[in-house]
């Protein structure tokens, strides 16, 4: 099973930090950047690819895994699609966990058509889901884990300000995002590996600490992808709750903090991925250290 490879790789590198690919050409620096005028699409796609296989160069040793945001790579049409298709291919040839972040939901057969394009003839070994049409519209993503060993991660609480505006709400006794972590807990039961944690995850928001302490309680086979850490307002600190008492149970996300790294005064006399990798280096350090203080050691 791939959580088990994610687990693993986690524990080889001493490193629970998933590095975000979710690259727009704004992002880039000069020496990606095309010298033509005015860009097609295709041609900017070009560009954020070879920049991708960059930052992917100069953190694959060091890291786990990656996330790769398909809406990042759409907005760019066909070529963008391939170059969200080729950069998870990359990542995947370079050794990394890939999770494709494309939050994909429906029912029947057309649950079906993304499971088939987004797991089974993917380079990706995760696949975000969103829950919100019940049971018929993840059973076609869990026959794909049974098909190919992969894995889902399931949106519960997410990072965003007004996720609560539906997920804090009140049902049967509980709010909506712990029932929905019931159902997670119950689909995932079947696809628990020897890691102790299953192939069905959560993607819990490092913005809500207490809740998150709270589902790390709730759902103790159950594995987190954690966004928020930095650009959105996250520190390690907040992120700590998400772990077990191994150090595993979790995988932190940084996207915009970790691609723009360069930007930033601490990082800026280095190029763009070595910014990268040096910012990943810091936000290892920075997780562990906020570990260490709760007594937990990978």
């Amino acid at each position: 099973m791939q959580i088990d490879r994610l687990c693993h790789a986690i524990k080889s590198t001493q490193c629970p930090v998933c590095a975000g690919i979710d690259t727009e050409y704004g992002y880039l620096t000069p020496e990606y950047e095309s010298e033509a005028g005015e860009l097609t699409n295709s041609e900017k796609a070009k560009c954020v690819y070879r920049f991708n296989c960059d930052i992917i160069d100069a953190i694959a040793d060091i890291v786990p895994s990656v996330k790769v945001q398909a809406a990042y790579y759409e907005q760019y049409g066909a070529q963008g699609v391939a170059c969200f298709f080729d950069t998870m291919e990359y990542a995947k040839k370079k050794g990394l966990i890939v999770i494709a972040d494309a939050k994909r939901n429906d029912i029947g057969s057309t649950a079906k058509a993304y499971a088939e394009a987004h797991l089974i003839h993917s380079p990706a070994d995760f696949l975000t889901v969103n829950a919100y049409l019940g049971i018929d519209g993840i059973q076609p993503f869990l026959e794909a884990c049974d098909m190919t060993g992969k894995g889902i991660f399931v949106l519960v609480k997410t990072s965003n300000p007004s996720g609560g505006e539906f997920q804090d709400l009140n049902v049967g006794g509980k709010k909506l995002y712990e029932a929905v972590a019931d159902k997670v807990k119950l689909w995932g039961e079947p696809y628990i590996g020897t890691s102790g944690y299953s192939s069905v995850g959560a993607v819990v928001g490092a913005t809500y600490p207490a809740e998150a302490h709270k589902l790390r309680m709730r759902l103790p086979s159950t594995f987190f992808l954690v966004p928020g850490y930095g650009a959105q307002g996250a520190g390690a600190d907040d992120i700590a709750v998400n772990f077990d008492e191994n150090g595993l149970g979790a995988v932190v996300n940084a996207s915009r903090g970790l691609l723009l790294a360069y930007k930033k005064e601490k990082y800026a006399h280095l190029s763009a991925p070595q910014a990268a990798r040096a910012f990943a280096l810091d936000m290892k350090e920075d997780i562990m250290f906020a570990l260490s203080r709760r007594g937990i050691h990978l």
